[in-house]
């Protein structure tokens, strides 16, 4: 089986995602991709896309900051195929909410923290609630240990909402270890939620 190899040592997100996703799809036969990162968001980030593409990934740690994560790609366009088919029916009707700061409004900080604590809240008590939350910047710290959100969100997540943080902003406000709720994505996967939606919300 032929194998690809793509290196995204040293690449900022979301480029080891984009690399990953260009190789798979322009396989035209079965073949092994192995693509080398050098930190575990981008595992995690790569991980999940291709999961996405129903694939199934495995990851070895072959030295310090050096990731090699192998896939096994085979009928890749029937893969593909049923993807464009799921995202046209998901492209319907899509709502998703942006939260790129743990305040709402301009002026008082102390009064903004309060409104987004409300606004998070009043989203747990729409009849129709939207496909996932979206965090990014200081965003990240609504799903973040010491958040007074946390409950909210929690609550969204258990009735299938998808709360997803960028990981790129978590590691800049150290805060990779303290995420509470939700999972970590990236850039890429954030481009892709708001260009799919049919209805973005932003406080």
């Amino acid at each position: 089986m032929n194998i690809v190899k793509v290196n995204a040592i040293g690449d900022n997100c979301p480029i080891p995602v984009v690399k990953t996703k260009k190789a798979i799809d322009a396989l035209t036969e079965a073949a092994i991709v192995e693509i080398s990162v050098d930190n575990e968001i981008a595992v995690q980030n790569v991980t999940k896309m291709v999961t996405q593409k129903n694939l199934e990934p495995t990851c070895e740690k072959v030295a310090e900051n050096h990731y090699v994560i192998k896939v096994q790609c085979g009928e890749i366009a029937e893969n593909q195929a049923a993807k464009e088919v799921v995202t046209t029916v998901e492209r319907e009707e899509k709502m998703i909410v942006v939260l790129s700061s743990d305040k709402m409004g301009e002026g008082d900080d102390e009064l903004g923290k309060v409104l987004i604590k409300g606004f998070i809240y009043a989203i747990t008590q729409l009849d129709k609630l939207p496909k996932a939350v979206l965090l990014y910047n200081g965003g990240v710290k609504l799903s973040s240990e010491g958040s007074d959100s946390i409950e909210d969100l929690k609550a969204l997540e258990e009735k299938g909402v998808e709360i997803l943080s960028c990981g790129t902003c978590l590691n800049f406000y150290n805060l990779q270890d303290k995420l509470e709720v939700g999972k970590v994505t990236n850039m890429y996967s954030i481009v892709e939620e708001m260009a799919g939606a049919t209805n973005i919300i932003r406080p």
